[in-house]
């Protein structure tokens, strides 16, 4: 699902997405993003994420989803 909303000058991105826990670094989570599917996601960089954000129960190797700006464990 893409939805783009416009806000200003600013468009915000509600587009669904997958992510697979690389690492976890003390209060930030580090995510690859990969298909729905679970495949990697060429040229896919490491996206910091603090762990206040993500669910609690996350760990190395956990899939989540990103949808309307919050993430799901899967």
């Amino acid at each position: 699902m893409r939805i783009r909303i416009r806000k200003g000058a600013q468009k915000m991105d509600l587009t669904t997405r997958f992510y697979m826990t690389a690492r976890i670094d003390g209060d930030y989570a580090y995510l690859l993003e990969i298909t729905e599917e679970g495949e990697a996601v060429e040229d896919a960089t490491e996206k910091c994420v603090a762990r206040a954000l993500l669910p609690a129960e996350l760990a190395e190797g956990s899939r989540v989803k990103y949808e309307m700006m919050s993430y799901e464990l899967l």
